[in-house]
């Protein structure tokens, strides 16, 4: 028995709308700098980049949802590959603040040699 052929154009397209969005907002974001979020510090961080990083793991958390097709799997299934993925990300964003804060610290400091 043949199965029937679905069109998922309108599922594309609501995907390509949503990530549209968020990137609009994240590019308007670093087009204007509003000064609450730029110049108010959290966790060592400026708002806004804490508002990158977010919406950058919303946009990835949407595209394993979409792409993969995760939300027709096992719940288990789901958690153990996106919480995987966040952590990673996560992981990563905190190993390039700590590296990036050590040069931020050695240039201050005003080392003549950059032995690094």
């Amino acid at each position: 028995m043949a199965q029937a052929h679905e069109s998922h154009t309108g599922r594309i397209w609501k995907v390509f709308i949503i990530l549209s969005i968020i990137t609009i907002v994240e590019v308007l974001f670093g087009i204007f700098k509003p000064k609450s979020l730029y110049f108010n510090n959290f966790m060592g961080m400026t708002l806004l980049n804490w508002l990158f990083i977010i919406l950058t793991i919303v946009k990835a958390y949407y595209i394993t949802w979409a792409f993969m097709h995760m939300e027709g799997e096992n719940k288990w299934l789901r958690r153990s590959i996106v919480w995987t993925v966040v952590f990673l990300i996560l992981y990563l964003c905190f190993i390039v603040l700590i590296e990036g804060a050590y040069v931020f610290d050695i240039y201050k400091s005003g080392h003549i040699k950059w032995n690094f």
